[in-house]
């Protein structure tokens, strides 16, 4: 389909390859100019492409693709999983495995079964692998969910049929005509047609920090991925999609990486879709030099301080569990244990042994036994045995497993359901959240800095108030009040001196407003010319953008917008801006006439304090309208002698109505403790006055409570213009409105409150932004809003949470959703801490006392994974309430573990523990069980199966204790409203029930009768009661002192620390339980079979009346290495000795 274009893709693939001055003139020698680009493409510059020539549109399609690049094919999940077993702990693992297989079929007594653990590993390292590449997997597909989200949502505005429309970044089309203004990110390639005063920044392509200023005559190339920082343009797309220079880029990283097959281990989810966000105008793409968004989560520098302080507590239970185990086997087995013995019969061998021991310095023994005429040699070895590295690596593993115990490893997953919980509730609340860490940052929120315009306001302006010609009329003036001259000079002014991409639509249902599309306060005036009887568009259509002779587009720094049209006589210069500053460069006005009358300084003050200050003591916005006329060229690079001796045409008050919803949301931000600070543009009294209606100012509060830009800046610079903290600080913290303020001083201001350090939990800051120029203190914040009515792309990409309504309210609701977060995660952890401290406590004690944890693998399975999951998934979706906004925020460096939260993990923790300690010891007395059946370790008991109930009961009530964490008793309150919640307590209890009745062997439980269920539950339900004391206890008694969780480490030191540990024992924990459920269920039944068949095929034969069938279950493996010859005793005492030996 190219043929029906005179130009080729790869023609215009070339062509944009040239840069600047190369562009330009090869434009001019190969195709003649701009214009015959334009007829090349069969497009119109001035009316665009025809929308209803379907025909010609597929044929652009067919030629030159589409405007979307894509995506590099998401990983298969065996690539994922390859990408996962490149971990190095996992590999440690893999080769530990190994050794474990080759000791088990060397070393072990049993080689049929000591292959076993080796191979529990290796299939534990699997499932480690299966799981993380599942993560990925999902958090890849919710990542590009989200950014079509953003993607679908892009606009931009093109000409169509003579008509500036909206349409997606998607559908443009090489022909198209693009209207580009400030903030705008250029969605495809192309060349300059119109503009004024443009400048872009193409840092994102070439590494270039320096705004390119661009025109026909200079610079006339566009490229997609650069950004609009001043001025506005029309541009006639020429690539789109792959074909774009961004597209290029984007398809030669991609095609590297796969060539080079590089791994993914420092690439977030989601990363290649940068160069799709460029493209459709939601991002920039970073093919030179990529930067890093900060990381800045306050609740995860919090939890990486935790998880290492809960390393040192598990490392030290876990060092001391092992050196007991040690102590204890080196005494046994050295000093006064059991030893391996090699038994010699001598002559005669039926009369009745009576055992003499007696041991040498030398290490052995010579016990002579008197028998029927025969004797019987004993030498007994006290030195090094093989079979004793087994059970040294037994010891290492308990201690290792008291470690895993240590860790919350459901907390990652907490977090994870309650951010994406969270967020997508947010959705509804009009926040769509770009970085997950902002929820929970935003719940920690001290201060935000806001915006006034949208956010505060409704940003539906209107014309309210004017000034013509002397007089002040507080409404629509009638023609009859002005002269036609006053008339037409102000609509030409209005009309032509403002951005063409701002209209008036009107709406095609009677009594609806018109709608504004573009800059607001412009549509108002445009909206006020209509109301005067004039047709702007008409105006407009006799003064094209094409026709424009030099343009002053506003800025932050300039104030106002002048644009320069050719005259016969010379030229006029139409001005427009905040009416202090361009009243201070008229030296003319309009008199009552309609004539020109001199501008004298009294007439300018009674101007300024009649008029200016009283539209906005009435919260209006100030808008000045001057013209000037020229006859000889003046020097446009000298702007403050071209715009000044001007002419005022009007004075005009804009009313930007407050939200009726924002003075309830300020309050409820006050009683939460959190700072509200409007930074506008506005003048000072237009601010106060708005301040005052929003409940921000009070009327008693003045002074230093309301500065101007101006006078900010100089009180926070020393005398060199260096910013000074110490300066700084004597300033904020009574702040509340910066009127006239800059974007330079909004980054000031929040970089400022973040570093100090006056507040004792350090300031946590939300800011508001819309422009371009508010990028930088967008991604300075701790939480970056950007408006998604207004806001432009660039400020959308520096932000970490869009707000898709403009409206302040939706940001209360982010705090809200944000501290529910945190309030989650805290319960979480309450709920965790206190399984683990008993846990961690119970492992070492049973370890140290009987050689053993008493929770089984499996039980522990169950808890830790089954149950955690549960619990995550039940105290991560408790909606929020308003009740989380009647209490101050966190702040960054108040602990994550409060003392009313550590009050309630270690009396839970000591109600738990000493239930659990009597029962493990005195269980068969108050349960009237047989001593055997807790004796026996290898088959399920009654014993070990109530010890283990009695634990999960517990765990189900204090979770319910946990719904609430700051001290409050009624844990019951709002329990209905989650029934997550509900459902996970009811479908945990009855997993219990049937684990308990129906687990046998598998998960060694075995049935208890209605009287040992009645007690489990009625222990459990002691949680409820004990709460209750616990919660009479004052949080004092915990020392101030004792602080888990507060956030001491830099960002870099954070990731590193949380890498190292969450990750390392993550891989370690799925590996000590996998291989102790297969080692509980596989090698202990083969051998305690393997030890049974040996003893009955003996020589040796025992009375069953004499010995216990617990000695038989208790023996080591040096039982089965004793090997007698000729001699049949008439009783054990030597199993007997062996075993009171071990007890």
């Amino acid at each position: 389909m190219a043929d029906k274009y005179n130009i080729t893709l790869s023609e215009l693939t070339e062509l944009m390859e040239n840069r600047a001055m190369d562009g330009k003139n090869r434009i001019e020698e190969k195709y003649g100019g701009i214009s015959k680009i334009v007829d090349l493409l069969k497009s119109d510059a001035t009316d665009g492409l025809d929308a209803n020539n379907t025909a010609d549109l597929e044929n652009r399609v067919e030629a030159f693709g589409r405007n979307f690049i894509p995506p590099k094919p998401p990983k298969s999940f065996f690539v994922l999983m390859w990408e996962a077993a490149q971990d190095v702990t996992l590999i440690i693992l893999v080769v530990a495995a190994v050794i474990s297989i080759v000791l088990g079929l060397t070393v072990e007594n049993d080689p049929e079964t000591g292959w076993i653990e080796g191979a529990a590993i290796l299939i534990s390292v699997v499932l480690v692998i299966v799981v993380t590449a599942g993560n990925d997997w999902s958090k890849e597909r919710q990542f590009r969910s989200l950014q079509n989200k953003l993607d679908d949502d892009a606009t931009i505005s093109v000409i169509r049929n003579s008509e500036s429309v909206k349409i997606f970044t998607k559908d443009i089309l090489v022909g198209d005509i693009l209207q580009l203004g400030y903030g705008d990110i250029l969605p495809a390639d192309g060349i300059y047609l119109t503009g004024n005063d443009l400048s872009i920044d193409e840092s994102t392509l070439t590494g270039e920090t320096d705004h390119i200023k661009k025109s026909v005559e200079k610079d006339p190339m566009l490229l997609s991925g650069t950004s609009v920082m001043e001025g506005s343009c029309k541009m006639i797309v020429t690539a789109v999609g792959p074909n774009s220079q961004a597209g290029i880029i984007v398809q030669l990283i991609e095609g590297r990486d796969e060539d080079e097959d590089e791994s993914d281990d420092d690439q977030k989810p989601g990363d290649e879709e940068e160069g799709r966000q460029m493209v459709n105008g939601t991002g920039k793409h970073k093919p030179v030099k990529p930067t890093n968004k900060k990381e800045k989560s306050v609740l995860q520098g919090k939890l990486t301080r935790l998880a290492i302080q809960i390393g040192y507590f598990g490392t030290v239970a876990a060092v001391l569990t092992i050196l007991v185990l040690i102590i204890k086997f080196c005494v046994s087995k050295f000093m006064f244990g059991e030893h391996q013995c090699k038994l010699t019969a001598g002559e005669g061998n039926n009369a009745t042994v009576e055992w003499v021991h007696s041991v040498h310095e030398e290490g052995h023994c010579n016990n002579t036994l008197l028998t029927d005429g025969g004797s019987v040699e004993w030498t007994i070895y006290k030195g090094w045995q093989s079979e004793y590295i087994k059970e040294l690596l037994e010891f290492f593993i308990i201690g290792v497993t008291v470690l895993v115990v240590a860790v919350p490893e459901g907390l990652p997953l907490a977090v994870t359901i309650s951010l994406a919980y969270s967020v997508r509730k947010m959705m509804r609340d009009n926040n769509l959240v770009r970085h997950l860490d902002a929820c929970e940052t935003m719940g920690n929120a001290t201060a935000i800095c806001s915006d006034k315009t949208g956010t505060l306001t409704t940003n539906r302006m209107s014309v309210v108030q004017s000034f013509f010609m002397g007089k002040l009329v507080k409404h629509v003036p009638s023609r009859d009040m002005l002269t036609p001259g006053v008339v037409d000079l102000f609509s030409n002014s209005v009309s032509v001196n403002s951005s063409y991409s701002s209209n008036v639509i009107k709406s095609e249902e009677p009594g609806q407003l018109p709608k504004h599309l573009g800059n607001k306060t412009e549509c108002a005036l445009l909206q006020f010319v209509g109301e005067l009887g004039e047709d702007y568009e008409a105006i407009r259509k006799q003064n094209t953008e094409e026709s424009f002779y030099k343009v002053y587009t506003f800025n932050s720094k300039r104030k106002c917008m002048a644009t320069v049209l050719k005259t016969e006589s010379g030229f006029r210069i139409f001005v427009k801006g905040a009416a202090e500053v361009v009243l201070g460069r008229c030296d003319h006005i309009i008199g009552e006439d309609g004539g020109s009358v001199a501008l004298t300084a009294k007439t300018y003050d009674r101007l300024v304090e009649e008029i200016i200050e009283s539209m906005a003591n009435d919260a209006l916005r100030t808008i000045c309208v001057a013209y000037k006329d020229v006859t000889e060229e003046p020097d446009w690079d000298d702007e403050d002698g071209t715009l000044k001796n001007l002419t005022c045409i009007s004075i005009v008050g804009i009313e930007d109505p407050v939200r009726p919803e924002v003075p309830d949301a300020i309050v409820s931000c006050q009683n939460a403790g959190v700072t509200i600070r409007m930074v506008t543009g506005d003048n000072l009294i237009t601010a106060r006055s708005i301040a005052r209606k929003c409940g921000i100012l009070t009327t008693e509060q003045d002074g230093g409570n309301i500065l101007e830009g101006k006078t900010f800046h100089k009180l926070v610079h020393d005398d060199n213009g260096a910013f000074n903290q110490d300066k700084f600080d004597l300033v904020w913290p009574s702040l509340r409105v910066l009127a006239r303020s800059s974007p330079s001083d909004k980054y000031v201001l929040v970089t400022g409150i973040i570093n100090s350090k006056l507040s004792k939990n350090r300031e946590v800051v939300a800011v508001t932004g819309d422009g371009t120029n508010d990028a930088p203190a967008l991604k300075a914040a701790d939480v970056g809003f950007a408006m998604g009515i207004a806001g432009t792309d660039v400020a959308k990409n520096a932000s970490d949470i869009i707000l898709t309504d403009d409206n302040f309210t939706s940001i209360v609701k982010a705090c809200m959703w944000g501290r529910n977060v945190y309030d989650s995660i805290s319960k979480f952890l309450q709920f965790q801490l206190t399984v683990n401290v008993v846990a961690v406590c119970l492992c070492f004690i049973g370890s140290c006392a009987h050689g053993a944890s008493p929770l089984r693998a499996v039980p522990m399975l169950w808890v830790n994974l089954i149950m955690d999951t549960f619990a995550s998934l039940a105290l991560a979706t408790e909606p929020p309430t308003a009740d989380l906004l009647n209490r101050k925020p966190y702040g960054r460096t108040k602990p994550l573990i409060s003392r009313t939260m550590l009050k309630n993990i270690i009396g839970h923790s000591v109600y738990q523990m000493v239930v659990m300690l009597v029962i493990l010891f005195y269980g068969d007395t108050l349960f009237k069980l047989d001593k055997a059946s807790y004796e026996d370790k290898d088959k399920p008991t009654v014993h070990g199966t109530i010890l283990f109930n009695a634990f999960v009961w517990m765990q189900i009530f204090n979770e319910v204790n946990s719904r609430k964490c700051h001290g409050e008793r009624n844990v019951i309150k709002g329990i209905f409203n989650n029934y997550i919640f509900v459902g996970v307590i009811l479908g945990t209890s009855l997993a219990q029930v049937i684990l308990i009745q129906f687990g046998g062997y598998a998960f060694s439980t075995t049935g208890l009768n209605w009287y040992q269920w009645l007690i489990c539950v009625a222990i459990g339900a002691g949680e409820l009661i004990w709460g209750q004391v616990v919660a009479t206890v004052p949080k004092t008694i915990i020392p101030s002192g004792m602080r888990l969780g507060t956030q001491p480490f830099t960002q870099e030191e954070a990731t590193q620390a949380r890498m190292l540990w969450m990750r390392s024992l993550k891989r370690v924990q799925h590996q000590i339980r996998v291989a102790n459920a297969f080692k509980r269920a596989g090698h202990e039944r083969h051998r305690r079979l393997s030890l049974l068949a040996e003893a009955s095929s003996n020589s040796f034969k025992s009375n069953p009346s004499d010995a216990s069938p617990a000695h038989w279950w208790t023996k080591k493996s040096s039982e089965s290495d004793i090997k007698l010859k000729g001699m049949k005793p008439a009783s054990q005492p030597l199993l007997e000795e062996e075993d009171d030996t071990n007890v």
